[in-house]
């Protein structure tokens, strides 16, 4: 298999088969006209309430095609001046189109249920796992269309909606941008998770596994570049070079990278980059966040030869874990407009 950015970019082809995931094509998705003449307005609500970096990757497309994305969140407290992602809180909105739930956690519920009369899409933009959620039922019979990145994706996402509908799959909005892969001698990219729960999220456990797994590896002569979760504790890895710019694009320079799997893992597995899991037994992991590990370690003592021998995983696993790559906001948007992009008023 050719491991070359150009390969890799070639994604985009093909349908998958299985009952209820359809592949959308790549053509060009027009701006929604509204009779009034106003910028469509699609309000995201996430589980991770102000988690606005799923959120981010979308603006590009959406400032194309003139279309206003602003995240539901519960108040300010936690949004940064410069993130660049408008927020809004339920008692704020005045107007908008369609209401996109992400999962199906307390805050993705709470806003369907204050925004009924809202058209309703769900989206999977960030992993969950495959069984039913305590409040899908509570939305899920109003859903117009559900859309998830990858053909692995979709089928957790059912389980989790509990809906036995079909699914499209757009592919990841990360993957329209993914840099060339020029890796620099000796560099392990370390894909930090969340080491405590916050009022933003929740934790996930290995961190300890992580911090001395890159040890090791620093130990072996390797030059060890964090890629930082949005909401990880800095002060842990500060010993070690920090990116400075987002994890995927920090892959273009990795030979190998070593984390906790997550969302993430499949993007970067698409820049081309061999990856090594680190896996607790506490943790909950879908199957296809594993299946682009080239290796998957529970202690360090295996991190130096795991990374040694790592290699990209092949183009069918890719497909089935990332799923389409390039155009896939586009696409996304493609599915949003045709649910319910009209003249409405929340």
């Amino acid at each position: 298999m050719s491991s070359g950015p150009l390969s890799r970019r070639s994604l985009l082809a093909g349908l998958v088969s299985g009952a209820g995931i359809t592949v959308l094509g790549g053509t060009s998705a027009q701006a929604a006209s509204r009779p009034d003449g106003l910028r469509p307005r699609v309000l995201i609500a996430t589980n991770e309430p102000w988690g606005t970096y799923h959120t981010a990757p979308l603006l590009p497309q959406a400032r194309r095609q003139g279309w206003d994305v602003v995240q539901l969140v519960p108040d300010r407290s936690q949004i940064k001046p410069d993130d660049p992602v408008p927020v809004v809180t339920p008692e704020e909105v005045s107007r908008a189109d369609l209401l996109v739930v992400t999962g199906a956690g307390d805050w993705p519920a709470d806003c369907a249920a204050r925004l009924r009369l809202l058209p309703l899409v769900a989206s999977s933009l960030a992993y969950q796992l495959p069984r039913e959620a305590p409040r899908a039922e509570e939305f899920r019979d109003r859903l117009r269309a559900i859309t998830a990145s990858s053909p692995a994706e979709a089928k957790v996402f059912d389980d989790y909606l509990g809906t036995r509908r079909a699914i499209s799959v757009v592919g990841t909005p990360q993957t329209d941008a993914l840099p060339r892969h020029r890796p620099e001698a000796g560099t392990v990219l370390v894909l930090t998770s969340v080491t405590k729960s916050g009022q933003t999220g929740g934790s996930a456990p290995g961190t300890e596994l992580l911090l001395a797994t890159a040890e090791r590896l620093a130990a072996a002569g390797r030059h060890i570049l964090v890629g930082l979760h949005p909401r990880e504790d800095r002060s842990l890895w500060e010993r070690y070079e920090i990116s400075t710019v987002p994890s995927v694009q920090a892959a273009a320079r990795a030979e190998v990278a070593v984390g906790i799997p997550g969302t993430v893992f499949p993007v970067v597995a698409a820049v081309g980059v061999p990856l090594v899991g680190c896996t607790d037994p506490a943790l909950q992991i879908p199957g296809y966040l594993l299946s682009v590990c080239s290796h998957t370690i529970t202690t360090p003592d295996g991190a130096v030869n795991a990374v040694e021998t790592a290699g990209p995983v092949s183009r069918e696993v890719l497909y089935e874990a990332v799923g389409p790559v390039g155009g896939s906001a586009r696409r996304l948007l493609k599915v949003w407009r045709k649910a319910g992009i009209r003249a409405h008023a929340a």
